[in-house]
């Protein structure tokens, strides 16, 4: 009369299957979109930066990491030498070029 029904619950260890996956899902799908946004786009621009790196070669003129104009005047495996003014040659890593412009750029 004065105890009323009791319902039993299932214990805190032994939930779902599918609740532990659903709660996964948000961590899976964060991780998709930082690798799309993210991660892809810059694997994309190195792998870019390092063919254009090793197809330098003599007479290119390239721009520097460090905004230096310049024209390549002699090329080795892992270095170049940049011709940067009359007479003045810089020798620096081939890693160190941003960007190669067209021909007739620099006069």
């Amino acid at each position: 009369m004065f105890i009323s029904t009791a319902y039993a619950q299932t214990a805190a260890g032994a939930g779902d299957v599918g609740s532990g996956l659903m709660s996964f899902l948000p961590l899976v799908l964060m991780f998709g979109v930082l690798y799309f946004i993210m991660i892809r786009p810059q694997m994309k621009r190195q792998k870019e930066h390092k063919a254009m790196v090793e197809a330098l070669s003599k007479g290119d003129e390239i721009v520097t990491a460090g905004g230096m104009y310049g024209k390549v005047t002699k090329a080795s495996e892992d270095s170049l030498t940049v011709e940067v003014a009359a007479g003045v040659e810089v020798r620096m890593q081939r890693t160190a070029v941003n960007q190669v412009l067209p021909k007739g750029t620099i006069k």
